[in-house]
């Protein structure tokens, strides 16, 4: 298990290194008690993405809501906001959708929401937006927590929107 930790770390270094999540450096000098807001959106979102990869490989599992037994894409997502943010969220897709900020598919940025159409009615399916066109979800039975690319033809049929959740 301590194996698999490590490598989900490095994996997240990785992908946020990769991803433009990184820290940045101001060029105006802050207080150090005060963040700046690129700041506080690059903790934030690094806050969410190294949840989410905690929980890559755990099982998809309808309605799920507990990593020891399985997670659907609103639970997953839901876990990650409320442990990485303490934002607590509701827990239908549908329901996610109609919180934060609606924002075109150009503005994503890392720990956005995107939605998709995949039970033939809309916002039926949400992951987390990581940046360069890559979300995490729990995609379906039989299959695990992962990062999928949004420019699969599956996916970009199936786009609803995206949510913002917290300012930065």
């Amino acid at each position: 298990m301590l194996r698999k930790h490590t490598l989900t770390a490095l994996l997240s270094a990785a992908l946020i290194a990769c991803s433009g999540v990184g820290l940045s450096h101001a060029s105006e000098q802050q207080s150090l008690d005060e963040p700046s807001l690129l700041e506080r959106y690059t903790s934030s979102a690094q806050d969410l993405i190294l949840k989410g990869f905690e929980l890559i490989g755990i099982n998809y599992r309808f309605g799920g809501t507990n990593p020891d037994t399985g997670l659907d894409c609103s639970g997953f997502v839901q876990l990650v906001f409320k442990e990485a943010m303490g934002i607590l969220l509701p827990r239908s897709a549908r329901e996610q959708s109609e919180v934060g900020a609606v924002i075109d598919r150009h503005e994503l940025k890392a720990g956005d929401l995107v939605f998709f159409n995949t039970m033939r009615h809309a916002f039926s399916h949400v992951g987390i937006y990581l940046g360069d066109n890559r979300f995490m979800h729990a995609p379906r039975t039989g299959a695990e927590v992962r990062v999928e690319d949004m420019r699969q033809s599956y996916w970009i049929q199936r786009y609803n929107g995206a949510r913002r959740l917290f300012s930065r």
